[in-house]
């Protein structure tokens, strides 16, 4: 793995893998999120073509999502290579990225992936605090 941003992956890290269940892979020379083996999220490094100069994560989103998304706040947002066709999103984790809106994304995608009842667990344990 490149330089890119330590600390903004590790904050990625700690958000993704406190899912239930999920776990971390890497592939393709860069950390994946995924649960059940099946993926839901992507780190892509600054220092390589995944991240094209800035650090930024890829995560999966519902259909008609990545199109809102990136209308509202292209600075923020982008398609992913590989990816950006099946309507994932990319969210760049450099210039001040809004992490609590990105937990959101996160969890949302996680929720696509997941199964139901792990799922509803991540929903239990919202209403439960």
């Amino acid at each position: 793995m490149g330089r890119g941003t330590p600390r903004a992956l590790a904050r990625l890290r700690k958000l993704c893998l406190e899912l239930p269940e999920a776990h971390e892979v890497e592939a393709w020379g860069e950390p994946t999120f995924r649960v059940r083996n099946k993926l839901f999220a992507m780190y892509a490094d600054a220092s390589n073509h995944h991240g094209g100069g800035r650090p930024a994560v890829w995560c999966k989103a519902a259909p008609g999502n990545q199109r809102v998304m990136m209308q509202a706040a292209p600075d923020r947002f982008f398609v992913p290579p590989y990816v950006g066709p099946s309507g994932w999103i990319g969210i760049w984790l450099d210039g001040g990225a809004d992490w609590t809106e990105l937990s959101e994304l996160l969890r949302d995608a996680y929720r696509l992936t997941a199964p139901k009842r792990l799922a509803a667990r991540l929903d239990e344990a919202r209403t439960a605090t």
